[in-house]
């Protein structure tokens, strides 16, 4: 039986295999399943750390998963500007475009 590579796998397994199970493993099979807090809120405590270390390769997946679990697009928009005034104007409108665009692209 074959199953789809994860999205680690085909980012990087073929370069860096072994950073591509940690993050299959133990930060998707492990952190991300813990029970102290719910998906729909680990999406959005990520959300907000990215946007404030301004780590935008990582945003838009992260962006995305929020919205698989549960985030609306209202709060995600309201997170971003909240954080403009904690995390920076350019960390902000980066993740606003970011969001404009996966929103654009659903549709």
């Amino acid at each position: 039986m074959t199953h789809e590579p994860s999205a680690a796998q085909k980012a990087i397994g073929d370069i860096a295999p072994k950073l591509a199970d940690l993050t299959d493993e133990v930060l998707f099979g492990d952190v991300w399943e813990r029970e102290g807090l719910s998906p729909r809120d680990r999406s959005l405590v990520t959300v907000t750390a990215l946007v404030a270390l301004y780590r935008s390769d990582q945003l838009g997946f992260h962006l995305k998963l929020a919205l698989e679990n549960g985030l609306r697009e209202q709060e995600l928009a309201e997170t971003i500007t909240h954080l403009a005034f904690y995390a920076g104007w350019p960390n902000a409108m980066g993740a606003a475009g970011q969001l404009k665009a996966i929103l654009a692209d659903a549709d």
